[in-house]
């Protein structure tokens, strides 16, 4: 069954662990929010096995001051959740959901083995999870991980685009999980990604501003998949939501860190405006090869249009691999 035109929109996004939602498509997701689109986020794990990247939390007066190395993973294990319902209100979302699975951790070590870890989970029990939450909130558009992620290839990553792609098909399909719900099918399935046009583009803001960058020749020359993407949404009005939602990850991020903050966000909307998607999977048609969309409901409803006096951004190609050193001024 397709989607009626006149039903409520609602756009679903899954991400592996609590912090990944505020690092990729934050501000696209505020920005649908802000227009009246309902926003869902499927939260695969609890990351459990995330390590305390802010080290200023073990300071004196700090909530990890004094912990052992067995009780700063505990208290991680239960902030964490804190920390992603203040992402989401930062961002937004009218609905967070926990798939249910355990943070599998890093590829080939000890928590890969954990029964209870996303991992290892079932692929038809773990699909069907997302297939029941998937018919009951009745999402159009859905937003997940890609088919290519040599980039970097965390099993949890890897396995949140395992499962998507059967639940997408699977959903509208009364033959599949008869217990999940009524048969709902999504209209639209875009894969996240990180242009490295983007990357770069930071990467030379911050130089310009600080002289040095945090990304290196092996961040700069990781495989483009520029010449993929269908989708660009521009984001300046809501780059903020990125900000935010990263700092209420307080032990994931380091409010100190050029990585995440070596731009404020003013300068990185004049860096890199947009956030990329690609058309993965659509009932609805396709942008021809030299068209951008700039609306993830595009061929369903018109929710984003131009502003007076915008155009169109333009279909991107992957840039020259990148020779400067890091710290080096081009």
């Amino acid at each position: 069954m397709l989607t009626a035109p006149e039903s409520p929109l609602c756009v679903l996004t899954i991400h592996a662990h609590p912090d990944d939602e505020a690092s990729k498509g934050a501000p696209t997701l505020a920005k649908y929010h802000d227009l009246g689109v309902r926003t869902v986020l499927v939260c695969c794990t609890g990351g459990e096995e995330g390590d305390l990247q802010n080290s200023t939390l073990r300071d004196e007066g700090g909530p990890f001051h004094g912990l052992t190395p067995e009780q700063e993973k505990q208290h991680l294990a239960r902030i964490r959740p804190v920390e992603l319902a203040e992402s989401a209100k930062v961002i937004g979302f009218d609905q967070v959901i926990m798939l249910g699975y355990r943070d599998s951790g890093m590829a080939d070590s000890p928590p890969n083995a954990h029964p209870d870890c996303f991992h290892q989970a079932a692929l038809d029990e773990a699909v069907g999870r997302l297939v029941s939450i998937i018919r009951r909130e009745r999402p159009q558009v859905i937003i997940t991980y890609g088919d290519d992620q040599r980039g970097y290839p965390h099993p949890d990553h890897l396995k949140v685009h395992d499962i998507s792609v059967p639940a997408f098909e699977r959903a509208g399909d009364a033959m599949w999980y008869p217990w999940a719900g009524e048969p709902w099918q999504p209209l639209k399935m875009y894969y996240s990604v990180w242009a490295r046009t983007r990357l770069i583009a930071v990467h030379e803001a911050m130089l310009a501003k600080l002289g040095k960058s945090p990304y290196d020749d092996k961040w700069l020359n990781r495989p483009g998949q520029d010449e993929r993407i269908t989708t660009r949404i521009d984001v300046a009005s809501h780059m903020r939501a990125r900000s935010g939602a990263l700092r209420a990850h307080a032990t994931q991020v380091d409010p100190k860190e050029p990585w995440w903050f070596g731009l404020d966000d003013d300068e990185l909307v004049a860096a890199y405006p947009y956030e990329d998607w690609v058309l993965a999977k659509s009932a609805v048609g396709a942008p021809d090869a030299d068209v951008v969309e700039i609306d993830l409901f595009a061929g369903i409803k018109e929710v984003i249009a131009l502003e007076p006096g915008q155009s169109f951004p333009g279909r991107l190609s992957s840039p020259a691999l990148v020779e400067t050193e890091v710290g080096e001024v081009a």
